[in-house]
């Protein structure tokens, strides 16, 4: 693994400042000075040391979950139960990717990379991520057309749907099927009571063209970099 890598895995800053730390002189390996961030470091051997306090190295994980509704997407709460209880003796720190309020259900992907979080919210990506929404009442084509014109949630800023649909699903004419890009807070919610509606449920189906099929409500399923990557970006189901 190379050396900048190697500090961003153990949590010391991200690949970039990884390497302003390396060439500054701090890092050292078995030892020695090292100042070439592509350095190859053997993980299982090399003893690493950052201001003479050695780093250890931590094993990339990643999950992902059929998150059910009443989790909250945090590390720990004093009032409610934490999405990572539904995954026993885990004794990772797993943070979320993009997170779900916690009436919200469906597709979470859970690690600890912290690059592998930034590089898939990052705008660039275009990951999309489609829902399934029940509204508390009947939408007719005028609202629709009036919900695909977006609205404007803060000052100055409108958001919209990349897609919206209804579905044939019962109760008819209230399950619908929306695309969003960024996925602010509550967005879809948000948007929802603009359009006046509120929603009794809302599930993710899709985070890029990973579908969610086959995990049941709370089951989870661990999957390698290549495995969760490749489900994302060339898709898959889970």
């Amino acid at each position: 693994m190379r050396l900048n890598a190697f500090l961003s895995s153990c949590g010391v800053a991200s690949r970039r400042k990884s390497e302003i730390i390396i060439l500054e002189g701090r890092v050292q390996v078995n030892g020695k000075i090292v100042l070439a961030p592509f350095f190859q470091v053997d993980t299982d051997n090399d003893t690493v040391t950052l201001d003479k306090k050695i780093l250890k190295f931590s094993e990339h994980i990643y999950y992902v979950i059929n998150k059910p509704a009443g989790y909250v997407c945090a590390v720990s709460d004093k009032y409610d139960p934490v999405i990572i209880d539904l995954i026993p003796d885990c004794k990772e720190r797993l943070y979320p990717v993009g997170r779900l309020d916690k009436e919200s259900e469906g597709l979470l992907i859970l690690t600890n990379d912290g690059n592998f979080t930034q590089s898939v919210l990052h705008p660039s990506k275009e990951i999309h991520k489609e829902y399934e929404a029940l509204l508390n009442l009947p939408i007719n084509n005028k609202q629709l057309e009036r919900w695909r014109r977006g609205f404007e949630i803060t000052e100055g800023r409108i958001v919209k749907p990349i897609n919206i649909n209804v579905m044939d699903k019962e109760p008819f004419n209230q399950w619908i099927s929306i695309t969003i890009a960024e996925g602010l807070k509550r967005e879809i919610r948000l948007m929802a009571k603009n359009a006046g509606f509120n929603v009794k449920r809302l599930i993710r189906r899709k985070f890029g063209d990973m579908t969610l099929e086959k995990l049941k409500t709370g089951e989870f399923i661990r999957l390698s970099f290549s495995e969760l990557y490749t489900k994302i970006f060339n898709g898959g189901v889970v």
